[in-house]
This record gives structure tokens, sequence and C-alpha cells, in this order.
């Protein structure tokens, strides 16, 4: 049984990771629209959002990538449990159908 992501309603963990970097694009469009006001405390400012914002980019892609070590992991995990016990998973496959199944049928 494979666990797919709905593009519909992605799960909550992708949602936060889009939302995330739908807030660094639009704050890196709005320093290119503030660019040409003039003044220190503007370019302190611009200069102090950047540097958050590369922070946060490499926070983002350090995040992703150990979300998919860890899939990664558990992908492998499971599939060696199944290779040593088969008997073991089809009968725990069975019992979820079932479970499913009686779920299912009372709606």
């Amino acid at each position: 049984m494979t666990a797919k992501a709905n593009p519909t309603n992605p799960a909550p963990r992708d949602k936060l990771m889009e939302d995330l970097q739908l807030v660094v694009a639009d704050a890196e469009e709005l320093l290119r629209a503030t660019a040409t006001q003039a003044g220190d405390s503007a370019t302190a400012a611009r200069a102090r959002i950047q540097k958050s914002l590369q922070v946060v980019k490499e926070r983002l892609v350090d995040a992703e990538m150990a979300v998919i070590d860890r899939t990664k992991q558990a992908a492998k995990v499971t599939d060696e449990y199944v290779h040593e016990n088969p008997w073991k998973a089809i009968g725990i496959s069975a019992c979820v159908g079932a479970i499913v199944g009686m779920l299912i049928a009372r709606r």
C-alpha cells in the first residue's frame, strides 16, 4: 500500500513548504520593487531581508532533503521487513484491508 499525495489536498507538511516558498518569492519581489528607494534605513532593511531570505532558503533546502532521506529510509525498512516476513505482511495487509472495507461499507 503506497501513500500518494492528493494534488487537490496536499499534506500539511507539503502545504507548509509551498507557503514558505511563496513567502520567500514575495519577499524577493518586494526587495526588487523597493530597490530604487534611497536612504540608509531602506538600504539596511533590504540587506537584512536579503540575508534572512538566504537563511530561510537554505533551511528549506535542508528540510526538504531531510524529509526525502527519512522517506527513503522508511521505504527501505518497510521493504526489508516485508521480504523477511512475507506472511506477516500479507496478514497485516489483509486485516487492514478488512477494516478499511468495513469502514467504507458503513457509509
